[in-house]
């Protein structure tokens, strides 16, 4: 073999590899564009499918949420207080009017929410609901699985899919039994809400309109609603199966091999229910489909692109090799950075063509350098805007949800005092589209939120703001700085307390630096693992706000700002920041007799 490529000529040689290795760079290439096509195809149909499981589970978390609230309202209605102190004395002679007083409210809560099926209260005086159901006197609540599991969990519990047992019609629901008393003087009473399971069907079905193959389930494998297209039932009784499910994750994907198929499920745990799992699935045979197509079309561009090769590879080599060794040339005092060098050749073939390509594309290369410069200014100042963008949207609905309550209650003076706040808070959000703010608006905006939020989890916490310098309320910082770092406190380090939780927020300068700190006794946080999980990529909103944060600090000043984390847990936390001073701000700090 040795001796028969030394007798061949060069142009031979040439010919040869030329056709080798046009073969195998488009067999390699065609392959590996069929393999990363596959992959691509898979990874996207899993993160499209990931994206509608997670808002079909936010969607159906709110909705429940928002029910649990409308009985917290019910609970604090006149006519319910009055059933439970007639509860309280045994007395049933006034049962009738009570049950008037109650269809009002009933028809109000079902009003405002069209998922509530029916409402019962059962009581040691008679059981009361909307008067427009038919009670199946038979059933009694007292006797009903339901009431043991409430007896057996003390809390709230959500019960499964079944038929309504409770009215005339037994349409399908499912249902929340909460302890209806108020007080320990007051038992045996408890409220059962049944939400139509045809309305959490098509609630669903609206944010996973594309797939027939979602299924709300529990821990245990058992359907919460019925879907009848999922077919799915032989999955939920493999133990393989509900396994990969037993992870602390709030939601994922995995692949899943069932007679002899893969199938692609994402999952999103809801926090509403009885450890409740809401997963779609995807035959992966079909996903890739499309992929099949690709494998076909590039096994016949390999087979065109070979022939062709055989075909042309003795006239390109004679045009070729003399322009293409001076191009080759050219190419290699680009690589050094010559960027004046250009290709001219009386030839009017490909490789001229490419020269004068080659040409174009030194031109644009000089223009790109400087276009480059000056877009990652544009680039960073749209990732700053971008990212002070980002605001909890659960902070609006739990205020305006307050709001209501209040005003409900009657109680104007807070309502007042949180819609005003509630207007200057997003006056000092919206900053005339600024992405800088002085510090003295920034405290006003941390200031409002705060005194919102205590409006909202009364007697929960007190907040101090402690500012060293009034010189400090002029300096200027990234607007929305200090606002995730209390929220955090709220949300994070406040959530086991009632009562008692204090956040301190510290302001003080140098004459070179500024210092940011915001403390609260709270549970405190682990500092190392929050380290780690920020060099992470994100897979939650854990960590979201801190995270954000350190960002938006490194876009706006580099290496000119830090922030710390002080915590043990149990023991309170502290964030601080600290920012270099900038030229002019130095200067009025040695106007103002600042030493360091």
């Amino acid at each position: 073999m040795k001796q028969l490529l030394y007798r061949l000529s060069f142009k031979k040689r040439i010919w040869v590899s030329f056709v080798l290795l046009m073969t195998l760079a488009i067999a390699a290439s065609g392959w590996s564009s069929y393999t990363l096509s596959s992959r691509i195809v898979e990874h996207n149909a899993l993160r499209l499918s990931q994206d509608t499981i997670n808002k079909s589970s936010q969607v159906l978390d709110e909705k429940l949420k928002k029910i649990v609230l409308s009985i917290m309202s019910l609970k604090m209605s006149d006519p319910y207080g009055k059933v439970l102190e007639d509860v309280s004395a045994g007395d049933t002679s006034h049962y009738y009017n009570h049950l008037t007083a109650l269809q009002s409210i009933l028809a109000l809560l079902k009003f405002n929410d069209n998922f509530i099926q029916s409402i019962l209260i059962a009581t040691p005086i008679g059981d009361f609901y909307p008067t427009g159901y038919t009670r199946l006197s038979d059933n009694s609540f007292y006797d009903s699985d339901m009431y043991r599991k409430i007896k057996t969990k003390q809390r709230g519990v959500w019960i499964e899919g079944h038929e309504d047992r409770f009215f005339y019609g037994k349409d399908r629901v499912v249902s929340f039994v909460v302890d209806g008393s108020i007080s320990k003087a007051v038992e045996g009473v408890y409220i059962v809400v049944n939400i139509k399971e045809r309305d959490l069907q098509t609630l669903i079905t609206d944010q996973v309109s594309r797939s027939t193959g979602y299924s709300l389930i529990n821990q245990n494998g058992q359907a919460i609603i019925q879907n009848p297209n999922a077919g799915q039932e032989a999955w939920r009784q493999t133990p393989s199966f509900l396994a990969k499910f037993g992870g602390e994750d709030k939601n994922g994907n995995f692949t899943f091999a069932m007679d002899d198929k893969d199938y692609l499920v994402n999952y999103s745990r809801l926090e509403v229910g009885e450890s409740w799992i809401l997963y779609d699935t995807q035959s992966k045979q079909v996903v890739l489909k499309e992929v099949d197509a690709i494998k076909w079309a590039t096994l016949l561009v390999i087979v065109g692109f070979v022939v062709l090769a055989l075909l042309l590879s003795n006239v390109m080599t004679d045009l070729l090799l003399r322009p293409l060794y001076r191009l080759h040339s050219l190419m290699k005092r680009v690589e050094d950075n010559d960027l004046n060098v250009r290709f001219d050749s009386p030839y009017q073939d490909e490789v001229s063509q490419v020269g004068m390509r080659f040409n174009s594309m030194l031109e644009e290369i000089k223009k790109l350098i400087q276009t480059v410069k000056s877009g990652e200014e544009e680039k960073r100042k749209t990732e700053i805007k971008a990212l002070s963008a980002q605001m909890e949207p659960h902070f609006l609905y739990n205020t305006l949800n307050t709001i209501y309550c209040k005003s409900v209650l009657g109680i104007t003076e807070d309502v007042n005092e949180m819609i005003l706040s509630l207007s200057t808070l997003f006056q000092l959000g919206l900053s005339q589209g600024k992405d800088i703010l002085r510090i003295e608006d920034e405290l006003l905006h941390v200031r409002h939120y705060l005194t919102l939020q205590q409006k909202c989890y009364e007697d929960k916490f007190d907040f101090h703001i402690e500012v060293e310098d009034e010189s400090i309320l002029q300096l200027s910082i990234p607007k929305l700085i200090l606002q995730p770092l209390v929220e955090n406190s709220i949300l994070h380090g406040f959530r086991d307390l009632e009562e008692g939780g204090q956040i301190r927020i510290v302001l003080r300068r140098t004459k070179h630096m500024l210092y940011l700190s915001v403390e609260d006794n709270g549970v405190g946080m682990d500092v190392d693992g929050l380290l780690r999980s920020m060099e992470q990529p994100l897979v939650s909103n854990k960590g979201y706000a801190l995270r954000n944060i350190a960002h938006r600090l490194r876009l706006f000043y580099g290496e000119d700002a830090t922030i710390h984390y002080y915590s043990e847990p149990g023991q309170g936390s502290r964030v601080q920041l600290i920012i270099s001073l900038q030229e002019e701000e130095r200067a009025y700090a040695d106007n103002n007799g600042y030493a360091f």
